[in-house]
């Protein structure tokens, strides 16, 4: 592997100084087509010592992104070949589509340096390939422009940090040691912040540290947003920005740098010298950090306050889920205590051959009520008094997380400075600003923005609204062909002949049915998301919030219908439609699905385990072995230096940090995340009637889940961009309809599914110690069907021998109606209660809000005199001088004006494609 870069003697022969710009202005590496030298044997691979920080070759230009690409050696040698070759040669298909992309990726480097972006060229090469890395660094001049252009927030004032938590605060109020609290190094101040004003630079904390005013994610930000708007091609059709670059496989990667290794050295560095990176891994991403509390400050101040705030609602949650871990755990053993002395289930027990039952499909044998013994104790666990204690709980418990998240959010968005952020601070997208066919003035701050119509805007939603729906039918169909494969998986097996597979029929329908419904699960899930990805942006969305909050609202139902699907068919159909022996009802010919021998709630509750449990373990194992075996691959594809520095340098090798970034996986954002969160807040809401256990088997994956996403984001992912949010956006809507549809949902589970309101019945009109409730619950089949089979055999119904409904099941079904009318509206009046009862906003931070804004008003009456008294000292002076330029800028005297108009001119200079009209950046050129 041959290592080709700029060298340090060489690089101020490359790099031309800018009269008027501050710091250097890099040209480029060179205009020719620079031949590709002859390619070194493995046994003599050449290295290069380089340096591990995060700067360029001369020591002090910090790397603020970088591009990659890669190229086939044979290809690249072609390259400088065709040169010499005439144009009418015919060039072969993909060569043209080679061509293209290098003709692009010129055009955006050029545009970049022209825009005053400082470049500069490695290039690592072996036999397989050659991988070119395009190091860029935004000068102080374009930093401090797009800081005023994206209204970025800089610090005026340091302030102590106060944030805490409530039960660290109590612990500490009773004078117990706490076991979660730990004290982080290097702990982020806050600050009174503003939007950044050039003119006003000398007014924020450290303006005269030039290296070091602005944090490394706004650099990164900054950059990003020059990268996402820069054109290289016609507008029209979309050809603008790194993405899009991306996508055409022009550049394999843009990402920034994270800061050094994540390892802490051998010799243990004092913990005030860690790097931000290697802070969060020792006192956040490791396994043995688990009980404690998350770094937030520290999460934001290096990723940016949206993946912070996954990470705090994420810890939220789990500790919320502890109160209901406990809770349900306790109801679960309580239906332990009250199945040892169940009536009915010792009458089931004892039966022998009291009970013969009817056949529960049509090939299926008669059988004996005593043999679902140990099933009918099983959903005894579950189907009990303490069930419906526990969904009013959880119904309760969902509405008072969801207040006092709403809480917590606000207090963060104000620390974190983002609390305006959508409404105010938010631009639109690039892509929007590139298709957006006009402009018009942005009513709230008053800039000329880009538009699309809101009328088409609508037209395209319910456009995109119908295709939605008729994916929605298809998982439908599915679901129905998956019940219809099932009924007729289970008669082929009946009809094997085999003891041992009619004996398990329903059980092997059920499994192979399972899998056939995760394959269309799969397929259907991939065809869906490319969909709704093309239908999002076509919708066109102003802001990345909205683009974001359109798309999953579209992947959301789609996978609700795909995950909750089959659990709402167990739940509320199932054994509905069924009919009774004699006259049993079919679809397409096939009888429907009656419920197993222990009843539909055992099969709720085992398919909410399996669901939940499975799907968990999966996920977490996929979690940890896929990141490894992505990463391994990406390394072996790189032929990755540091694995052969060990074999022929004895490790004293460092790679560049460059390329040990781009051999991490890219981060693929937190969509992922946040719908298995909510996918598992739908599973111990919505049917926590059927499954107790639920919520502390969600507890015990979710604290595996902070620390295998954290060791993600630290160790496995490329540092993504950090990106400012005000909230989890549309997930927290999502998440109140989910609530409101859990209390519906275990209304009805209660009433119609459990056991609970006929047993309160037989209670009360036959016998209060429920003997001979088991026999109460059977009904006897038509003398016709008797006559037929030879013998009397009972089933599960309220009806007479002919067939018809009796009495009992009117009033059990007046009864479970009123039941589900009264249980919602004493659980949505509770509910309302509590909602009005606890403020979205802390009375503490409105006091503190008021008090900025009161300070603000202060300081601009304070400003306004001070500038009254300008003017009149202005107009008052007999001199004929031209006026001050910190008299224009309204900049205190004792302030600098020069630096400012030297600065606002060098960005006038850098980013006009005149500045440097002697200099073009060739991509494909090699460094000296």
């Amino acid at each position: 592997m041959q290592r080709k870069k700029i060298k340090a003697d060489d690089h101020a022969n490359l790099m031309g100084e800018d009269q008027n710009a501050k710091g250097p202005y890099y040209g480029s590496l060179s205009q020719d087509p620079i031949e590709i030298s002859e390619l070194s044997k493995p046994s003599q691979v050449t290295h290069v010592p380089q340096s591990t920080a995060n700067v360029f070759s001369d020591g002090r230009t910090r790397i603020d992104f970088v591009l990659v690409w890669e190229a086939d050696p044979k290809t690249q040698e072609q390259e400088g070949q065709s040169e010499g070759t005439s144009a009418e040669s015919k060039v072969p298909r993909w060569g043209r589509a080679v061509d293209v992309r290098r003709t692009w990726r010129k055009k955006f480097l050029n545009k970049l340096q022209a825009a005053g972006i400082c470049i500069e060229k490695h290039v690592v090469q072996d036999e397989k390939k050659v991988v070119h890395y395009v190091l860029l660094n935004a000068p102080w001049s374009v930093l401090c422009y797009y800081a005023e252009d994206l209204r970025l927030r800089l610090p005026l004032q340091a302030l102590p940090n106060q944030a805490s938590n409530w039960s660290d605060r109590v612990v500490k109020r009773l004078g117990v040691p706490s076991l979660l609290s730990e004290e982080v190094p290097n702990m982020p101040l806050d600050y009174y912040t503003c939007h950044f004003k050039v003119n006003k630079l000398t007014w924020f904390l450290g303006s005269n540290e030039q290296d070091t005013f602005f944090s490394s994610t706004q650099r990164h930000r900054i950059l990003y947003e020059i990268l996402a708007t820069t054109p290289y091609g016609h507008l029209k059709q979309g050809e603008v920005g790194v993405d899009r670059l991306l996508s055409e496989d022009v550049f394999a990667a843009a990402f920034p740098l994270h800061e050094g290794p994540f390892a802490v050295p051998a010799d243990r560095l004092a913990p005030e010298n860690l790097t931000e990176r290697q802070v969060l891994f020792q006192y956040w991403a490791r396994w043995r950090k688990w009980n404690r509390y998350q770094p937030l400050d520290h999460i934001r101040r290096y990723f940016g306050e949206k993946i912070a705030l996954y990470f705090a609602w994420l810890g939220f949650y789990t500790g919320w889920l502890l109160p209901a871990a406990v809770v349900g755990s306790l109801v679960f053993i309580t239906g332990i205590f009250l199945m040892l002395s169940d009536i009915p289930v010792q009458e089931i027990c004892d039966s022998e051959d009291q009970y013969q039952m009817c056949p529960l499909c049509k090939e299926c044998p008669h059988w004996q009520l005593s043999s679902i013994c140990s099933m009918f104790k099983a959903g005894r666990l579950f189907d009990h008094g303490g069930t419906i204690f526990f969904s009013i709980f959880m119904s309760l418990w969902a509405v008072t997380f969801l207040e006092y998240w709403k809480r917590m959010n606000a207090t963060l968005a104000h620390r974190w400075d983002c609390s305006d952020f959508e409404d105010i601070e938010e631009r639109p997208r690039p892509q929007f600003t590139a298709m957006a066919p006009m402009t018009m003035e942005n009513p709230i701050t008053g800039a000329e923005e880009p538009y699309f119509p809101k009328r088409n805007r609508v037209k395209r939603v319910m456009a995109g609204l119908m295709i939605i729906i008729m994916m929605i039918a298809v998982v439908v169909m599915f679901l129905i062909s998956i019940i219809l494969y099932r009924a007729i998986i289970s008669i082929l097996v009946s009809r094997s002949g085999n003891f041992l597979f009619v004996a398990s029929a329903s059980r092997i329908a059920s499994l192979t049915g399972s899998v056939v419904n995760l394959i269309f699960i799969l397929i259907l899930s991939k065809i869906y998301i490319a969909l709704a990805h093309f239908l999002t942006k076509w919708e066109m969305h102003r802001t990345q919030t909205k683009y974001e909050d359109a798309f999953t609202f579209k992947v959301f139902v789609f996978q609700f219908v795909n995950f909750y699907s089959s659990p709402i068919y167990i739940a509320f159909f199932k054994g509905r439609f069924v009919g009774y022996p004699g006259n049993y009802k079919t679809l397409l010919g096939i009888r429907n699905e009656d419920c197993g021998a222990g009843g539909c709630l055992i099969e709720l509750a085992q398919e909410l385990l399996v669901i939940m449990v499975g799907k968990q373990v999966i996920n977490n194992v996929q979690e940890i072995v896929i990141p490894k075996l992505k990463g391994w691959w990406q390394k072996y594809k790189l032929h990755s230096q540091k694995r052969k520095s060990k074999v022929d340098q004895l490790g004293l090798v460092q790679q560049a940090p460059w390329e040990s970034n781009y051999e991490l996986l890219v981060c693929e954002g937190l969509f992922d995340e946040y719908l298995e969160m909510v996918l598992q807040f739908g599973f111990i809401t919505i049917f926590v009637a059927a499954c107790p256990l639920a919520p502390l088997f969600a507890l015990l994956n979710n604290w595996v889940e902070i620390r295998l996403d954290a060791q993600k984001f630290v160790c496995e992912y490329r540092r993504p961009v950090a990106e400012r949010a005000q909230g989890i956006g549309i997930w927290f809507y999502i998440l109140e309809v989910i609530t409101h549809l859990a209390v519906i949902s275990n209304a009805f589970l209660i009433a119609f599914t459990s056991d609970f309101l006929p047993r309160l019945y037989y209670q009360y009109t036959r016998a209060s110690d429920l003997q001979g409730y088991v026999n109460f619950t059977l009904a006897y089949a038509p003398k016709h069907f008797a006559s037929q089979h030879n013998v009397t055999c009972r089933y599960r119904a309220y009806r007479d021998e002919s067939g018809r409904y009796s009495l009992t099941y009117w009033n059990l079904l007046a009864i479970r109606l009123g039941f589900i009318i009264v249980f919602e509206h004493v659980v949505f009046f509770i509910a309302r209660v509590i909602d009005l009862m606890v403020p979205d906003i802390p009375e503490s931070l409105q006091i503190k809000v008021k008090r900025e804004r009161y300070l603000a008003k202060q300081a601009l009456a304070e400003n306004k005199a001070l500038f009254e008294r300008k003017e009149v000292r202005a107009t008052s002076s007999t001199t004929q001088t031209a006026p001050k330029d910190w008299e224009l800028d309204g900049v205190h005297e004792n302030q600098e004006p020069t630096q400012l108009r030297m600065m606002t001119s060098t960005h006038a200079l850098a980013a006009s494609p005149e500045a440097h009209p002697q200099q073009q950046f060739d991509p494909e050129a090699e460094p000296p």
